[in-house]
């Protein structure tokens, strides 16, 4: 067993190609190391800004010896009159064998020609020459680059390769135009600390010989450390410092040895809205903000990269750029109070929301007509539409503000801010900043009933025009960000308790966008966002509600328009269903009413009554009965219909599952027990009678589900 090292030394990589490229290799080069029968003990990765490293632990220095078994033509096509054809001797060629090594074997098809080779394992030298350059211009990224005359591509030109099995340079060679990079056993130390190479001697021990030279390789080394200087730096000035865990992540990536320094900025820059302080510091200069409870301080973090003994000089030169980075956001803040928010509306006419839709401000406009269609729907009072309005009018209002011009990421954010400032209600100064959450998954999302609409307004308008372009999502293509608009609708109206009726609101929205535009297939767009909007169900239900798929499908719509259109109605109904679903089938409730339900659907489908009918007076004829069982059949239903209205009306379909579990035995005394009758009866009358109380059966637990779409288990 040996040691190999590979390490590919670069100009300053991009930091989150560094985690990237980890992953990949990670992901990568243990399945063709097995691939290649060369599986080692363990594999180390390791990523600095200016390097790629992995170790290989145990890896055999050889591929074992192994026989490996062909099978060729059969005996028929491989000779004739007793003499090889061209087919035997071609497989002959193709594996490097004699006519007299075949072997002829019986199998089920008749007879064939097998071979058995004894195949010399190979240096691991060899495949490793043969496999590194692959794993490192393999690697895939973002902003490839090409240098010198070459065509090579890498995020940041490779200026050495280490490669050590044990104490031996295994010979690489990357070839870029008039450049050659050949591998040898010198790597770099730390620009500052260490400027000077180092001689590698083994492959063992790479870590403690960087760590010598004031490289910790190791990305969580560098996280831990990090951490903790940080959480020490902020105890020294009694504060507490803001960790954002994807700025942590950066910076993990910007330093090879990390040394936290605080620095300090004017205490006047903290009559700035604290967001803007903190983006300023996290987003610009990746600092890490300090603060004393609910306030800011005058204070920051950064992680340099030097020479910790110039700590001192380090932290007011970046205390200068910070000083001037908030003196900008000071300026912006104030130019843009010296308007009201709606001041800045006419402008967002010169703001292009999408060539074909036409400008924001146009946009703004349709939001406002989707938000008073919600609050309709919601039957808001006249203030409350009234503030819904106002906040849909405003929401964008921001985007042409100077402060967000310069931090696109302060969006609603500021026009929050702007909009206390211009003495606007509290409802629509807070909906202007929630109805852009959430902004991703796991997001928090809008708690006021204003922020909720406009949020919705504002999505729906999104995929009712994006959609009307021919612009639907297409496999990991989404650039307009359509499943993460519809699935922020989704969880608004859940959150929310919102009693929307989805399908009719998009009726209402698509007419509307249509009435201003030629060529809309209104039809058409109805169905493709219906379709759409129940995938996104599915899956979320699925996904965030953990509840099983075929349950799912049997709430959602397994190609049931009936059930999907009813979905669409009532997310809030569907989630309920499909939560109590999921609950039924965990206490084996579900279990008790399955097959009756199944069997008498399945037998339903041969009778014609409509899926929607639940009470069977004027559908079941009590005269043309013939057993005592059809009467219980009859009573039973009779008896189950206020308990299915009452479980819909009250979303309580505990209700109607205690109503179908009374009909169970019933209905399987109608079938089997002494009593039973034959459904398909031949009196074409009877028959009829008889699928009406099975029909009628299946149309309550369909107030449920559809049992057809379970899958018993």
């Amino acid at each position: 067993m040996a040691t190999f090292l590979l390490e590919v030394g670069t100009e300053d990589l991009p930091a989150s190609f560094v985690s990237d490229a980890l992953e990949q290799w990670k992901a990568k080069i243990p399945a063709e190391l097995e691939e290649q029968l060369l599986s080692p003990e363990s594999i180390e990765l390791y990523g600095t800004p200016r390097r790629l490293a992995l170790v290989l632990n145990g890896i055999p220095e050889r591929q074992p010896d192994r026989e490996e078994e062909a099978k060729g033509p059969s005996v028929k096509a491989a000779f004739k009159d007793g003499k090889p054809t061209k087919a035997a001797e071609g497989f002959a060629r193709s594996r490097g064998v004699s006519i007299d090594d075949f072997e002829i074997r019986e199998t089920k098809k008749g007879e064939f020609i097998f071979v058995t080779q004894k195949i010399a394992g190979r240096a691991a030298t060899e495949i490793l020459t043969e496999l590194i350059p692959q794993w490192i211009l393999g690697l895939e990224g973002k902003r490839f680059m090409r240098w010198g005359d070459g065509d090579l591509k890498f995020p940041r030109p490779v200026r050495w390769l280490v490669t050590l099995m044990d104490d031996q340079v295994l010979p690489i060679t990357l070839t870029n135009g008039s450049e050659t990079c050949r591998s040898d056993r010198t790597s770099q130390g730390h620009r500052v600390l260490h400027p000077e190479p180092i001689t590698l001697q083994s492959a063992s021990g790479y870590v403690d010989a960087m760590k010598s030279i004031y490289v910790d390789v190791d990305p969580e080394e560098r996280r831990q450390k990090i951490v903790e200087q940080v959480g020490k730096a902020a105890k020294s000035i009694k504060g507490e410092a803001i960790v954002n865990p994807e700025l942590l992540n950066e910076v993990i990536n910007l330093v090879e040895w990390p040394t936290a320094i605080v620095g300090t900025y004017d205490d006047e820059f903290l009559e700035l809205p604290s967001e803007v302080a903190i983006t300023e510091m996290e987003s610009h200069q990746r600092y890490f903000p300090l603060k004393s409870g609910a306030r800011l301080l005058p204070n920051f973090i950064t992680i340099s990269n030097g020479d910790p003994e110039k700590s001192a000089i380090i932290a007011e030169g970046n205390a200068r750029v910070i000083r001037a980075r908030l003196s900008d956001g000071m300026f912006f803040f104030n130019a843009d109070r010296t308007q009201t928010l709606a001041d800045y509306l006419p402008k967002l006419e010169m703001v292009t929301f999408e060539e074909r839709l036409g400008s924001v401000r146009q946009k703004v406009d349709r939001i406002v007509g989707v938000a008073g269609a919600i609050s309709t729907q919601l039957n808001l009072d006249a203030t409350q539409t009234e503030l819904a309005n106002r906040a849909a009018l405003l929401c964008k209002a921001d985007l042409v503000t100077q402060m967000v011009g310069e931090f696109p990421e302060l969006q609603g954010i500021m026009g929050e801010k702007y909009a206390r400032h211009s003495q606007e209600p509290d409802a629509v100064a807070t909906a202007i900043s929630e109805h852009y959450l959430p902004k991703g998954a796991g997001d928090s999302l809008p708690q006021t009933l204003t922020g909720q609409v406009v949020g919705l307004a504002d999505r729906i308008d999104t995929l009712v025009s994006i959609f009307s372009l021919g612009m639907k999502p297409t496999g990991s293509s989404d650039p307009f960000a359509l499943r993460r608009a519809a699935n922020a609708v989704v969880h608004i109206i859940w959150a929310g308790e919102l009693s929307l009726n989805l399908s009719t609101l998009l009726t209402d929205v698509i007419a509307s966008f249509a009435a201003d535009r030629d060529g809309v297939n209104v039809d058409e767009l109805q169905h493709e966002l219906e379709d759409f909007f129940a995938q996104r169900v599915q899956t979320l239900l699925q996904d965030d509600e953990a509840i099983d798929y075929d349950l799912v499908n049997a709430v959602v719509g397994d190609g049931d328009l009936d059930y999907r259109q009813r979905m669409l109605s009532s997310l809030l109904d569907a989630r309920a269903r499909a939560r109590f679903l999921e609950e039924i089938r965990t206490n084996s409730t579900l279990a008790s009413v399955y097959e009756t339900v199944n069997r008498a659907s399945k037998l339903a489908t041969k009778g014609d009554l409509d899926t929607a009918t639940l009470d069977p007076a004027g559908v079941v004829d009590a005269s043309l009965f013939q057993s005592p069982s059809e009467t219980a059949f009859h009573e039973s239903l009779q008896q189950l219909v206020p308990q299915t209205q009452a479980a819909q009306a009250e979303r309580d379909y505990q209700k109607l599952i205690d109503g179908l579990k009374k009909a169970a035995p019933v209905v399987a005394e109608f079938f089997d027990g002494p009593n039973s009758v034959l459904v398909m009866d031949d009196d074409a009358a009877i028959r009829q009678n008889r699928l009406n109380l099975l029909s009628l059966l299946r149309n309550h637990a369909r107030v449920l589900a559809d049992f057809g779409a379970i899958v018993k288990g």
